[in-house]
């Protein structure tokens, strides 16, 4: 993965908009516990769930916040620092802490992953 260029990943959010795509969301413990070092084990997990959002934003200075705004609300990811653009033309974003684990991802395609 590449660290995130913000223009490149607007772009691919624009192609993606007012589009049929299947979202892949994941955090893992160090999205969200990590920095309250409450011992506490969190995360959230979904996967091919068709979504169609009007519009999508990367917003931001490293790490960047992505969001797509849904018909009826939002979906969001905070802490992305990571993309890239797969063989399938899948957008890959993730967040990952220095050591390379992934704390974040949110993932969009046409087809299911």
């Amino acid at each position: 993965m590449k660290l995130i260029d913000q223009t490149l990943v607007q772009t691919e959010l624009d192609k993606l908009a007012n589009a049929d795509v299947f979202l892949h969301l994941e955090t893992t413990n160090g999205a969200y516990a990590g920095h309250h070092n409450t011992g506490l084990p969190v995360g959230a997990f979904i996967r091919n769930v068709s979504i169609r959002f009007e519009r999508g934003k990367i917003i931001g200075i490293n790490p960047y916040r992505v969001g797509l705004k849904l018909e009826h609300g939002w979906v969001y990811a905070e802490g992305v620092t990571h993309y890239e653009i797969d063989e399938k033309n899948r957008l890959l974003l993730a967040g990952l802490n220095p050591e390379g684990k992934l704390a974040v991802a949110l993932q969009l395609s046409r087809e299911p992953f």
